[in-house]
């Protein structure tokens, strides 16, 4: 740590280690939302379970944390990053070889998955847990997901949130290993490829929902 705060290899680690969190947390959603096409009522049990209690309030406030300090400190070292170009940033911006195209626009994508994660948590956490805390009713999940997906418009933006959410998860989980040297130069590549398959699966749980919903029922 440096006299001026964290050093930069601290705060990727952080970035890291709130990262890995996040993924698991989203292993564990996407899990949860599948069940709901093979069973209605095993996925209104879980709801049940995952509404105002202790523990499902306790995780909630987990979650918050992490995105919160993932988010800071994907500001911080963006700005850091932009700032140590100098006049380097007003020529021209081509990508260097080698650099995918989620590395580069990392932050933006960001910012978009963060504008559909406001539009998701009205969707179904104010109107379900938050419902709860608030002494309310919460709705009937299955009701709000065949009411939210039976809607075109919404449907597709779902979709296009869920595809950004695959290219940040491609390059992200791929920069967690390397964050915390789980990746090198023999293993670079194969880290890659793990990484966006990784974020395939993750991304794939979420879309066969939305497209079940909206396509099949």
């Amino acid at each position: 740590m440096s006299k001026k705060g964290l050093s930069s290899i601290t705060k990727k680690l952080i970035m890291a280690i709130t990262g890995a969190g996040l993924v698991l947390f989203l292993l564990f959603h996407g899990a949860m939302n599948v069940v709901s096409i093979f069973s209605e009522d095993a996925y209104r049990w879980i709801c049940e379970f995952l509404g105002a209690n202790w523990y499902a309030i306790v995780g909630t406030i987990g979650l918050a944390v992490l995105t919160a300090l993932h988010l800071i400190y994907a500001f911080i070292l963006s700005y850091q990053n932009f700032k140590a170009r100098g006049r380097q940033r007003y020529a021209v911006n081509e990508r260097p070889e080698g650099v995918s195209w989620a590395s580069k626009n990392m932050l933006a994508l960001g910012a978009f998955i963060l504008f559909g994660l406001v539009f998701h948590l009205y969707d179904f956490w104010s109107k379900m847990q938050l419902a709860e805390i608030k002494g309310n009713a919460p709705v009937d999940g299955i009701d709000q997901i065949k009411f939210i997906f039976s809607n075109n418009y919404l449907s597709i933006m779902y979709l296009l949130w869920l595809i950004a959410i695959w290219f940040h998860l491609s390059h992200g989980i791929a920069s967690v290993m390397q964050s915390i040297g789980w990746s090198n130069h023999v293993w670079q590549r194969r880290i890659e490829f793990l990484g966006k398959l990784f974020a395939f699966i993750i991304v794939a749980m979420f879309m066969s929902v939305v497209i079940y919903y909206w396509l099949i029922v």
